[in-house]
């Protein structure tokens, strides 16, 4: 398991340029970000058709929430709450590659 090649980004909307330019084989995006939080984030990677078949897992600091029902509907393939263990982490990424 891993060995990949990351790409990071700092911002909601420097990472939806990363994404469109780079077409990454998965992003992991973390909900609270400066700029754009990742719902929004999220939202419009899946608005664009360049960016929305890229699969997406969400970090988050606020553990489970209501709203992982709503995200997995959405589309999101996995959400890992922070802190968050490397091996969980690489096998959700390794998941969402499948």
């Amino acid at each position: 398991m891993g060995g990949w090649q990351v790409l990071t980004a700092k911002s909601g909307s420097e990472g939806l340029l990363l994404a469109q330019t780079a077409q990454p084989d998965a992003i992991l995006l973390d909900v609270m970000m400066p700029d754009m939080d990742g719902t929004v984030t999220f939202q419009k990677l899946q608005e664009n058709p360049i960016t929305k078949h890229i699969p997406v897992i969400l970090l988050t600091a606020r553990g489970r929430t209501a709203r992982q029902g709503l995200f997995i509907t959405l589309g999101i393939k996995g959400i890992i709450s922070k802190p968050f263990n490397s091996q969980k982490l690489a096998a959700q990424v390794e998941a969402a590659l499948v």
